[in-house]
């Protein structure tokens, strides 16, 4: 609800109180109203948060002021009778109206609560200190509730109280250690709460304590009450009580006082004091001193009596008498129970007396004692025993005993008495649960060594007198096994290598020797578990890792155990790497399988690559292979794949080595080859067609130009008698000459080549015909015709066949 609203409220409060007053005026005119008492009242009706209750009435009249609102003082009326019965409309009225409008109840925040502490937080003891408790609330009016104030120490709740104020203090007057704590409070109003932050307060020094005693003279065996207090103090307690400086009782107490029961053995004069710690969590702190009071305590008049005989030299085996009597008036009914004891032993008891013969063995106190009622008496006396012979002391002959070594064990004391005893007077015994001895005489014992460490002790006796040696532990050594020899990492060829050489059992330290040709290199020792033996060596030939052996020995001035032979894998660098090419280089046509194989000499595996020299090192393939060769294949080379190409090799030696580079040219393919050829010899055939029909050509124009000079008779000549007669005409005749297998070679016409040859002859004389074949001849350049003997007959043709036929007709 918002500060306005509780203004609104307000002032519809004056306005609807100052009308319900006027028209209770009015109301009062019309006569009493009776209403039962019970309803004036109705219980819905009151407020919520109202917390106070409004004032008694007396002898039934109301208060002249309202109890929800000092302003509405109740005034008679002039005229009007105040009875109660007339008065009960305007009081409804109001009630109505504060119904209607609603209580004022302020809002409120609880912003913060702090603790301080005042006027410091580390105070002495008696000061007074205050803590205040601040509660920092916002509200829109006066709070109708009161907060609640709690203080807390160390959790728990010491104070609470509730008050209108904004603080609230806790006063601790004259502070004591039991105050130290932590504090802290805790505001409530009205269902919100809040703690503030918690604030130490540390209070130094308690009082002094104060003792007192119920009395402070007694007889022996008597008891008195001590009392020790702290005055003003407080808290858990623990209360201490000291008889000449020495603690005799503590007590612990919930109050500042306590109580001891003291008893006192012995006269004399005893100081008595006290002191007390106060506890408080997590720590304590202790006072100082009490006054000291004086106690004098009376003894008894008897005591015991000792007597021991011989009283000089005392040596080990002699008799001592000793008795044990009381001294003085001790008339005590039923007697007094002696004992008498030498250390822890007792050596005997008795009513009255007691007598004891002893044999000497060590020097120490003899003590006759008894009580009377709660009060111990003793006598002691110390006696003082010559040693005989000195306790005897064992020996091993050997600094390091290996299991199953025959050792010598040594008894001897190393003090005798001359006078008393000699060394034929002492006997010596082994005691050993381990193997069988063999004695040897004056103390020395042959035994085999275990193999497990193992104590042995001896005795010395002489006159009854037994004297034990101490233990002695023998731990044997094992003795090394064959060691093993192996290799750290890999085996190079050339290179520094690693050779460890462990002997699985054997004592520490152990002596390694690495042997070559079984000459000793290097030794090395082995003092701790986690250490190893490691030699470094290089080889330059496989074979040389076999002359290797190393020895273990862990025993003085004797020889070790040597390990088998160094077998090892030796890697041998590569090296040769060579490329090969199938087919050879310049063997490649487009369209085969090129094969790279590189070769190494090395140990595999390898790891081999291939690359071809494109402007860079492009690498093509990688693989590797348990032998020293591998192969790359390219399928169907082309014209691209010419170049160079090498490769690359590498094995656990890690020393890559490089081929040579092998240049691969790729041919044409044979059907291009095939291809190109054909079309070079078809174009040759073409062009020697051309020639030879240009040429044909040429000879035809030639020849019909030659028969024209030579082929027309002259008009003189003779005609022949087979001639045609009648025709004017020159007889012309076209023979065809062919290149048959002749009959008789004599009688055809020889031509080199195969081309037909067209002849135009004229029935000329032989001998003309002759002649004009020589010219024609002459004139031609592929050379001379050889002419058959053209007559009326022709080998290949019939006596009765035309010449002329099929001839064409000679041209003018």
């Amino acid at each position: 609800m918002s500060p306005n609203t509780s203004t609104s409220r307000g002032q519809l409060w004056d306005f609807f109180c100052g009308a319900f007053r006027r028209a209770s005026l009015g109301l009062e005119s019309l006569g009493p109203l009776h209403i039962h008492p019970a309803q004036s009242a109705p219980g819905p009706l009151r407020p919520r948060h109202a917390t106070s209750q409004p004032p008694a009435e007396s002898d039934g009249a109301l208060p002249s002021t309202h109890p929800l609102h000092p302003g509405l003082a109740e005034q008679p009326v002039e005229g009007h009778p105040t009875t109660p019965s007339s008065r009960m409309g305007p009081l409804l009225l109001l009630f109505s109206c504060w119904t209607l409008v609603g209580a004022q109840t302020p809002l409120f925040k609880l912003r913060s609560v702090t603790l301080t502490i005042e006027p410091a937080t580390d105070l002495l003891r008696d000061a007074n200190a205050t803590l205040w408790c601040r509660a920092g609330v916002s509200s829109s009016g006066t709070l109708t509730h009161v907060p609640v104030y709690t203080f807390y120490k160390d959790g728990t709740k010491v104070f609470t109280k509730k008050s209108a104020s904004s603080e609230l203090a806790y006063p601790l007057l004259h502070v004591r250690y039991s105050n130290t704590g932590k504090y802290k409070c805790r505001v409530e109003i009205d269902g919100q709460g809040e703690n503030s932050d918690t604030s130490k307060l540390t209070v130094t020094g308690v009082s002094v304590p104060l003792l007192q005693l119920s009395r402070s003279t007694l007889s022996e065996g008597e008891e008195l009450t001590a009392s020790c207090s702290a005055p003003d103090e407080t808290g858990a307690f623990f209360f201490y009580f000291y008889v000449d400086g020495r603690e005799m009782q503590d007590q612990p107490a919930r109050s500042n006082r306590a109580d001891a029961q003291l008893r006192f053995n012995g006269g004399g004069v005893r100081q008595v004091h006290c002191d007390y710690t106060v506890m408080l969590a997590p720590g304590s702190t202790k006072s100082n001193k009490s006054n000291t009071v004086t106690v004098s305590v009376r003894e008894l008049s008897f005591r015991p009596l000792l007597e021991i005989r011989p009283v000089a030299e005392v040596f080990e085996g002699d008799q001592l008498s000793v008795s044990c009597r009381p001294e003085g008036n001790s008339n005590i009914p039923g007697g007094l129970l002696l004992l008498l004891t030498h250390g822890t032993q007792l050596l005997g008891s008795g009513v009255d007396h007691v007598n004891s013969s002893i044999t000497a063995k060590e020097s120490g106190e003899i003590e006759c004692s008894f009580e009377v009622g709660n009060v111990p008496k003793k006598a002691t006396k110390n006696i003082s025993v010559i040693e005989l012979f000195s306790v005897p002391r064992l020996s091993v002959s050997l600094a390091e005993v290996f299991a199953g070594d025959r050792m010598v064990l040594t008894c001897s004391s190393a003090v005798l008495v001359a006078r008393r005893l000699t060394s034929e007077d002492i006997s010596y015994a082994l005691d050993s649960k381990g193997p069988p001895t063999t004695e040897l005489g004056a103390g020395r014992f042959s035994v085999r060594a275990p193999p497990h460490p193992l104590s042995y002790t001896c005795t010395a006796t002489a006159r009854g007198i037994t004297k034990h040696s101490q233990a002695l532990l023998v731990r044997p050594k094992v003795s090394v096994v064959r060691p093993s020899i192996t290799v750290v990492g890999q085996v190079i060829l050339g290179r520094p290598f690693q050779i460890r050489c462990l002997s699985e059992g054997g004592s520490l330290p152990i002596n390694y020797t690495l042997f070559r040709k079984y000459e000793p290199l290097n030794v090395t020792t082995v003092s701790t578990p986690y250490q190893q033996a490691l030699f470094t060596a290089t080889i330059q030939e496989s074979d040389d890792i076999k002359l290797y052996m190393c020895e273990a020995a862990n025993k003085p001035n004797n020889e070790g155990e040597l390990s088998p032979r160094l077998n090892a894998s030796v890697i041998v660098p590569l090296s040769n790497a060579t490329l090969t090419a199938l087919p050879a280089p310049w063997d490649v046509s487009e369209g085969d399988a090129l094969i790279l194989i590189c070769g190494v000499t090395g140990t595999p595996p390898v790891t081999f690559k291939w690359y071809r020299k494109d402007g860079g090192a492009q690498l093509l393939f990688a693989g590797t292979a348990n032998g020293r060769s591998m192969a790359h294949r390219i399928h169907a080379v082309s014209r691209d794949h010419s170049g160079s190409y090498y490769c690359e090799a590498v094995n656990h030696a890690r020393n890559p080595v490089r081929s040579q580079t092998v240049l691969i040219e790729v041919r044409l393919a044979l059907w291009k080859k095939g291809m190109i050829a054909a079309s070079c010899l078809l174009v040759l055939c073409v062009a020697a067609l051309l020639c030879v029909l240009h040429f044909k050509s040429r000879r035809v124009t030639e020849d019909r130009t030659t028969s024209s000079m030579w082929s027309v008779r002259p008009a003189t000549a003779a005609s022949d008698e087979d001639a045609s007669v009648g025709s004017r005409e020159p007889d012309v005749e076209y023979t065809e000459v062919v290149h048959p297998q002749p009959t008789d070679p004599t009688k055809v016409v020889l031509k080199k080549g195969t081309d037909t040859v067209y002849t135009e002859l004229q029935n000329a004389p032989p001998s003309v015909v002759a002649d004009a074949a020589a010219a024609a001849a002459a004139d031609h350049e592929y050379g001379s015709l050889q002419y058959a003997d053209l007559k009326n007959t022709h080998p290949l043709l019939g006596p009765d066949e035309d010449y002329n036929h099929g001839l064409p007709v000679p041209v003018d």
